[in-house]
């Protein structure tokens, strides 16, 4: 366990992190914004239930962060779990009582920042509107998310049943600067990473990679719902997308079309290629 001497050069980190925090979301005025927005949208919900999960967070560290300020000072007694909640800190590691409740990250700084980009855009979408293009990394549950979208598009379309809708894709050219609009349909998605493979931006497909490049951005992607059986098309390789390097069932969010020049998809099977949310 760090001795006092460990704790001085924390402080200014501990302080940062806390003036750095973001403030609260009052209740009435999430409440006041979804109403505005449609109080029964799936996307509005969606949106409720991430709020909700991040300002969990932001009470966590802010209570952690508060009551190690003042552990330091001796203003109250180093409990066992501000001790190891100090000890984390000081070796750059996220606290357990943090991430057990938000996300995973490599060390405190990528995480921190990580919580900083998540509540941007949270904040955006329920004080300023639903925005163009959405960062699917940043959200708790990007699953709920695709999801959520497809009831918005099932409910526009008579006659269409949820479970008969399946997940579609196009690629674009655009940066998500370049999105001045919503799509049509659908949701317009930046932030990923293709692993595996290169990108050819003009004719939108998969490519060998540059050397030594171990993962390329992708574009801005439109994904969408159709009411249709899903028909397999050798041009496409159904590409899985994943929320971290490590690709298990529980980082699994769903699978894309991306178009490739190959005989047939196994070369990229083959290769494991994948889209990642994140690749720190």
């Amino acid at each position: 366990s760090s001795g006092i001497n460990a704790e001085w050069p924390l402080r200014p980190g501990a302080e940062d992190m806390l003036s750095k925090l973001p403030e609260d979301y009052i209740p009435h005025q999430v409440k006041e914004r979804i109403n505005e927005m449609g109080a029964l949208s799936s996307m509005n919900i969606f949106l409720k239930q991430e709020i909700d999960r991040m300002q969990r967070v932001i009470t966590c560290v802010r209570g952690t962060l508060t009551d190690l300020k003042l552990a330091i000072e001796g203003t109250i007694i180093m409990s066992e779990k501000l001790r190891e909640a100090l000890d984390y800190i000081y070796d750059a590691k996220v606290p357990p009582t943090w991430s057990k409740i938000s996300w995973d990250s490599s060390t405190i700084g990528f995480w921190f920042t990580d919580l900083l980009e998540r509540n941007t855009q949270f904040r955006a979408w329920c004080f300023h509107g639903r925005p163009h293009v959405f960062w699917m990394t940043g959200f708790f549950n990007p699953q709920g998310f695709l999801t959520a979208m497809r009831q918005e598009v099932t409910r526009a379309h008579k006659g269409w049943a949820l479970d008969q809708v399946v997940l579609n894709n196009e690629m674009t050219r655009y940066g998500k600067d370049d999105i001045t609009a919503p799509p049509p349909e659908g949701v317009y998605v930046h932030g990923l990473f293709l692993d595996g493979a290169g990108w050819d931006r003009r004719n939108s497909r998969l490519i060998e990679p540059p050397a030594k490049v171990l993962s390329t951005p992708l574009p801005v992607i439109r994904i969408f719902a159709e009411n249709q059986v899903a028909v397999y098309d050798p041009k496409m390789y159904r590409c899985p997308i994943y929320k971290k390097p490590r690709r298990t069932d529980l980082t699994f969010i769903a699978t894309v079309n991306l178009k490739h020049n190959s005989q047939n998809e196994n070369k990229w099977i083959m290769r494991g290629v994948a889209l990642l949310c994140d690749i720190k």
